[in-house]
């Protein structure tokens, strides 16, 4: 079998004339190229590393081409290698022919080359083709890789982050005003003059409500000084008086809202002209009367023959225009003509939802609030001058009953004339001016008008309008609340929204404080265990002092576990738990998820709440970490029990198994842990039906595979085998939990195999178990048992002990072997190995082996090897693995690949030869004769007769079989026999010819 026929010659579906193939396309699932893997002979190494260590799937093509040097990661001449330079200086010194794997039992990267291929690490370059560029393209980026800086990314991450800022709480307090400077700059122009730069501009929208500017404009100042309606409201000596009391009951640091209007006032100004626009609203359909359409347009017209409109006014006409509104409204109100003080209300209010001149709204919001505020006084003082009784007046503090009939139907017909305004914003505003007035019906008159107030804002469409409508009420309201609400329901709306409101920091640092207040609240209108969530979710932002922590939570859960209500409780529970997990140990936690399931289970409370319920889990888990700790509340797991549909259930499982496999940083074998998350995940697997989506599936297996690969027994092989066989009965389902388990078993039998003492034990287990490992595409784990395997032959004694009794290992190891080449004719070549490295390193054993002079066992094997070499030439293969693609996929018949299959068989036939002539002695002439027309029936069956040397050689070998007469003559004639059936088949004419030169010869 030479090396221009040495396998029968095969159609190649390259098309391609330069005989180079550099990218190799075959459907191949990718691998992740490994790390450099020591070669076969070597002391074995894991599954997982050493030997087999990082070898994953990679493209066919990779693979293919990086075999024999067509595309190597980097490019490295093998004279620069140390097996290279070993490889040299060995040819320099004549040292014997060897397979080209090193030494004996080496086979290295890069060293499988020959001369009919590149040498390892080299490239050939033809012409210019897009292909090669692309080789070229990818050999620098290779090679940029291997050359990479090196890269501290904790360092670079410091770097890189912003600068943080302490931050000073101290003097923080929400209701504080914020002040910003103004700084003025003067710079020259080319003529001289100077102009003033500001970093604000006077036409930017602030809120007047929240920040005022220190250092205004003097000359702004000035005009608003010299404005009549701003001189009026400074001499009001009544506002000064309220504003003093409203200042007295908020505190001494709050800003009052006749210092704010002033500002105000002078800020926004503009020059533009305003107007005055007043219209009717026309009301259409045939449900209103002509009566009560009539009385209507009469509230919203100002007064008959008045002017409609005033257009292009300036401020100051626009301010005096106001202040004329203002005195009408006095004056009509003296003159008791309070129908006509109605109208100009009405008619003022409709102004602000006017923004044409939008930086002057502000200032249009001070003036007409101004108007609101004298006539919501005017009707408060009117209704409480009706009250007076034999010269007494009402006190301060008095109740609707001291209220005559008189008074309070007076007071009704005011709110039934603000109700039938049709528009929206004047009958806000007007009914928010006279609210004051729900004092004289009831106690909870105003309680119930701010939420339906409120709730009117929302059909404002205009944002700008809707804001300052909101702060209108808000002002209106507040000093209501603190004077007369303080122990009703307003109180606690207040205070829930300043814990809703304020920095949470703030808060916590007062929580007894707060906790204190909520005792003072009265339950009736709003629920004491709302206001304890509102705490609650601010001490789940920040800490409280470490001194009060406790009180706070007992004080808190006295509340709460009083609730009775369920959805109630779980909803004020959900919030305190995180508080309790935050700052506290197990067992108040515990104690904590005792009560929530006392509380959920009766009637099966629980099935509403299965959000909140779940949100609890998240933050359990959130804040223990230690899995032996959680799994030690003696509650957790019967709390888990309440999820009872299925899939809630599940995604409770997987935000445990997450946690899990993020926060468990060493392996573990507690039994605790181990039961509680193997019911875990069986409860995750359980799930998994026929309309399962594959995503989810391999969700699932993801978080199962990573508990079992964080399941560690040490040394104890046993334990950790019963482990594996009680997860693969639990986890049957799914298929990547399967692997995961074989490859934990793969693991298992790499470590296990040496400590046995039989050798045929070992190799044979070795591989027995690199076929499963193959068939369960574990490639890397295959790779490793096979190189124990090959590493372990040399090993091999010249006895062994069969039944008791010594008997040669020859005939073992042959058997061995036959079944070890034909599985290395689906293994795959390793991407940076070379080509069929399994296969030269096992001959390199092969030749180093000591056999028994009397031995043919040796040619038996190398004819067997041209067994294997001759199936491994074929275009596909006689059998295959599922899933795994073997070297006829990989390489997909490159002639570099059959022509490095030639080398390896001239080599072996050459060997076979060499040792039919050392049998050429009278004693050995019957072996002879026996081994020569065994290499004949090799060459018959996978030689391709119709190369001449070949053919020759096949006589030759027949002819040495008979030279001596020891050959089988029934054996000759039967084989003939079958050389001529087989001349007769399509395309074996040539056999006739072979027949004709085949003679039989007699004994004698």
């Amino acid at each position: 079998m030479a090396a221009e026929g040495a396998a029968r010659p095969r159609r190649h579906v390259t098309g391609r004339q330069d005989g180079c193939r550099p990218l190799v396309s075959c459907g191949r699932a990718g691998r992740a190229l490994p790390g450099p893997v020591p070669g076969v002979g070597r002391a074995p190494a894991g599954p997982s590393g050493g030997a087999g260590g990082g070898r994953g799937r990679v493209a066919g093509s990779e693979r293919a081409a990086a075999s024999y040097g067509c595309v190597r990661a980097a490019a490295i001449p093998a004279s620069l290698t140390a097996a290279g330079r070993r490889a040299e200086a060995g040819a320099a010194r004549g040292a014997p022919r060897r397979f080209r794997g090193g030494s004996p039992a080496e086979v290295g990267p890069g060293e499988a080359s020959s001369p009919g291929l590149l040498p390892a690490g080299w490239r050939r370059v033809p012409a210019p083709r897009r292909g090669y560029v692309i080789i070229y393209t990818l050999s620098l980026y290779s090679c940029f890789l291997r050359h990479a800086r090196s890269r501290n990314y904790v360092s670079e991450s410091e770097v890189c982050k912003l600068e943080s800022v302490p931050l000073d709480f101290g003097d923080y307090h929400p209701l504080k005003p914020i002040t910003v400077t103004e700084s003025k700059t003067k710079k020259m122009n080319r003529k001289g003059s100077t102009s003033s730069t500001s970093s604000s501009s006077s036409s930017s929208m602030m809120d007047p409500l929240s920040s005022v500017l220190d250092g205004t404009d003097p000359l702004s100042l000035f005009a608003a000084a010299a404005d009549p309606v701003t001189t009026t409201a400074a001499m009001d000596s009544t506002r000064k008086k309220r504003d003093k009391d409203d200042s007295s009951a908020v505190g001494s640091d709050f800003e009052p809202w006749s210092s704010k209007r002033g500002d105000i006032l002078a800020r926004y100004t503009t020059t533009e002209k305003l107007s005055i626009v007043s219209g009717k609203t026309t009301t259409t359909g045939s449900a209103v009367s002509e009566k009560v359409r009539t009385r209507l347009e009469e509230l919203d017209d100002l007064e008959e023959g008045s002017q409609k409109e005033l257009l292009n006014l300036t401020q100051q006409d626009y301010m005096n225009r106001i202040e004329e509104l203002n005195q009408s409204l006095k004056d009509a109100w003296s003159s008791d003509q309070k129908v006509k003080a109605l109208k100009i209300v009405i008619q003022c209010s409709k102004l602000l939802s006017d923004t044409t001149v939008i930086q002057f709204y502000p200032s249009k919001f001070v003036l007409i609030t101004d108007i609101l505020d004298t006539f919501g006084k005017l009707v408060y003082e009117r209704i409480l001058s009706m009250c007076v009784e034999n010269r007494v007046s009402l006190p301060d503090n008095f109740s609707p009953e001291s209220v005559n009939d008189t008074a309070k139907e007076t007071c009704l017909n005011w709110f039934f004339k603000i109700a039938s305004i049709r528009e929206l914003i004047p009958r806000f505003y007007v009914e928010a001016a006279i609210l004051k007035c729900n004092k004289f019906l009831s106690k909870t008159g105003i309680s119930e008008c701010l939420p339906r107030l409120t709730s009117m804002i929302r059909g404002i469409g205009d944002p700008l309008v809707a804001v300052y409508a909101r702060a209108y009420l808000c002002r209106v309201g507040y000093h209501l609340t603190f004077q007369f609400c303080i122990k009703d329901l307003l109180h606690a709306l207040l205070l829930n929204s300043v814990m809703s409101a304020f920095r949470a920091e703030f808060i916590a640092a007062r929580s007894m404080d707060f906790i204190g207040m909520i005792k003072e609240c009265d339950e009736s209108g709003f629920p004491k265990h709302l206001l304890f969530r509102s705490l609650g979710l601010n001490l789940a932002l920040a800490d409280p002092p470490e001194s009060d922590r406790l009180q706070i939570l007992n004080e808190a859960w006295k509340v709460i576990t009083k609730l009775k209500n369920p959805q109630d409780y779980i909803n004020c529970a959900e919030v305190w738990v995180e508080y309790t997990c935050r700052h506290f140990t197990k067992r108040e936690v515990n104690t904590v998820l005792a009560d929530v399931i006392k509380h959920m289970t009766p009637d099966r409370a629980f099935e509403d709440a299965y959000p909140q319920l779940q949100s609890i889990i998240q933050k359990v888990i959130t804040y223990i970490h230690d899995f032996s700790l959680l799994f030690s509340v003696e509650k957790f797991l019967p709390f888990l029990d309440m999820f009872q549909k299925e899939n809630v259930r599940v995604e409770v499982c997987k935000c445990i198994m997450e946690s899990f496999i993020k926060h468990q940083q060493e392996s573990t074998k507690d039994p605790v842990i181990l039961n509680a998350l193997l019911h875990i995940c069986k409860t995750m697997h359980d799930s998994v039906n026929a309309l399962t989506l594959e995503d989810e599936k391999r969700m699932l297996a993801a978080l199962i595979n990573g508990f079992i690969k964080m399941v560690s027994f040490g040394r104890d092989f046993e334990q950790q085998l019963s482990f594996y066989v009680e997860a693969r009965s639990m986890f049957c389902n799914l298929e990547p939990v399967l692997v995961q388990l074989i490859h934990a078993c793969v693991a298992f039998c790499f470590i296990t195999i040496p400590s046995l003492n039989s050798i045929f034990t070992r190799l044979n287990l070795y591989l027995h178990s690199g076929q499963v490992a193959l068939a369960n595409q574990c490639l890397s784990q295959a790779d490793a048992f096979f190189k124990a395997a090959v590493s372990l032959v040399p090993e091999v004694p010249k006895m062994i002990s069969v039944d008791g009794k010594m008997r040669p290992s020859d005939a073992f190891l042959l058997e061995f072997l036959c079944n070890f080449f034909s599985t290395l004719l689906v293994v795959p070549d390793h991407p940076e190995q070379g080509v069929l490295f399994l296969v030269r390193g096992l001959l390199n054993v092969i030749q180093d082996y000591t056999w028994e002079d009397n031995s043919d066992d040796k040619v038996r094997i190398y004819t067997n090897v041209l067994h294997l070499l001759s199936a491994m030439a074929q275009e596909a293969y006689i059998y295959r693995v599922d899933k795994v693609d073997s070297n006829d996929s990989l390489y997909g018949g490159d002639s570099k690949f059959l022509a490095e299959i030639n080398k390896l068989c001239e080599t072996v036939i050459a060997q076979i030869l060499d040792h039919l002539k050392t049998l050429g002695k009278e004693e050995t002439l019957k072996r002879q004769s026996q081994l020569a027309l065994y290499f004949f029936n090799t060459i018959l069956a996978h030689g391709d007769l119709r190369n001449n040397k070949l053919n020759q050689l096949s006589v030759n070998l027949w002819n040495l079989a008979q030279k001596h007469g020891f050959a089988d003559t029934k054996t000759m004639v039967k084989t003939l026999e079958y050389i001529k059936r087989r001349s007769k088949q399509p395309e074996m004419s040539h056999f006739t010819d072979l027949a004709l030169r085949l003679p039989l010869q007699s004994r004698t």
